[in-house]
């Protein structure tokens, strides 16, 4: 019994970081948007920057309009 557990150990420890390092190549896509703003306190122009996910935007068949009630 302690040897089936071992090796069921083994084989997870070898599986996972295969697992893993799929998943990180699938990391999605970032780019960083910025913004100029007024500062109200001062009134020097600030410019605000955030880092955002780029989505894919996939192709599909269009939903099936309702028929009309009678």
């Amino acid at each position: 019994m302690k040897n089936l557990f071992w090796s069921v150990c083994l084989v997870a420890g070898l599986a996972f970081p295969a697992i893993n390092t799929i998943a990180a190549e699938a990391a999605p896509e970032t780019k960083k948007a910025c913004i100029k703003t007024t500062d109200p306190k001062t009134g020097k122009e600030v410019e605000k920057c955030r880092t955002v996910k780029i989505h894919e935007k996939h192709e599909g068949t269009k939903v099936p309009e309702k028929a009309p009630k009678k």
